[in-house]
């Protein structure tokens, strides 16, 4: 039995001896996708192959799937010439130490941090950062539980001739939503139950702030950023006129007012103003 080092791992993980393309024997990390998604189709139709009730998907008249397949090497070769990071156990299936259905197909581990390692080809239409970590969420996160690792990597060649670097942080409440979600479908696998969807919404992504973008385009940031460069100078004057009036508050004084202005403090010591006419403020009763 060989067993893969991870860092923050807290047992070793074995290697499994199935045939790679078995998918019924546990759930991986494409499952995860699946199980966690909208699709209820997709689901009982991977329910049914892990049920060895229907075959699974031919896929490989599938243009998408086999643009990633034959980018891997290259993503991976792009990654390391980048980063300098090396990455190890590649294509390494890996069981959960606990959990004896749950296992993970890795596209590697990067070596320095055990981080994930995870390579993807993606169409350059609409691409985001954002809905690239969320499309491949459930996955990362099902792989980072199975290795124990505390994050991932997503590296991204887009079909316009973009890479992409994108880091995933382990997120403990969705993990265990996930967990939860894949349990109820194993034991759906094992009784011969239809499942239903989870309805899990992904979390939104954490991603570090790296970009620099150009807004130009944008009528909305236009409109704001007049509104901002309009009122900016009395903005700054109105806070300084503020400031100096709490300083002109005496101490043991609950409220004051004058010249249109009132001043009131709270029991927490905290001083709002308001403007006020005149004539309310001496009105019969104040």
């Amino acid at each position: 039995m060989t067993t893969i080092a991870i860092d923050g791992a807290e047992a070793p993980h074995s290697v499994i001896t199935l045939n790679r393309h078995d998918r019924r024997a546990f759930i991986g990390g494409s499952d995860a996708r699946i199980i966690m998604g909208d699709d209820q189709d997709a689901l009982m139709r991977l329910w049914q192959e892990k049920r060895g009730e229907i075959a699974p998907q031919d896929l490989s008249r599938n243009l998408l799937v086999q643009l990633g397949l034959a980018t891997e090497a290259l993503n991976r070769s792009w990654y390391q010439a980048a980063t300098g990071q090396a990455i190890t156990d590649i294509q390494k299936r890996v069981r959960h130490p606990v959990h004896g259905w749950m296992a993970a197909t890795l596209d590697g581990i990067v070596a320095p941090t055990g981080a994930v390692f995870e390579a993807k080809f993606m169409l350059p239409w609409d691409f985001t950062e954002e809905a690239a970590a969320e499309k491949h969420m459930a996955q990362l996160q099902h792989n980072m539980w199975v290795v124990a690792a505390r994050s991932a990597v997503l590296s991204i060649i887009t079909g316009g001739g973009k890479w992409v670097e994108i880091t995933v942080h382990a997120d403990p409440l969705y993990q265990h939503l996930l967990l939860t979600a894949e349990k109820k479908f194993w034991r759906c696998v094992q009784s011969g139950e239809p499942p239903l969807l989870f309805g899990i919404e992904t979390p939104r992504p954490r991603l570090a702030a790296v970009k620099v973008v150009d807004m130009s385009a944008s009528n909305l940031w236009a409109e704001c950023a007049a509104i901002y460069l309009r009122t900016r100078g009395a903005h700054a004057e109105h806070e300084l006129a503020k400031a100096e009036l709490k300083k002109l508050l005496p101490e043991d004084a609950k409220e004051a007012f004058g010249h249109g202005v009132r001043a009131k403090r709270s029991k927490a010591g905290a001083v709002s103003f308001d403007p006020v006419e005149m004539e309310a403020i001496h009105a019969p009763g104040q």
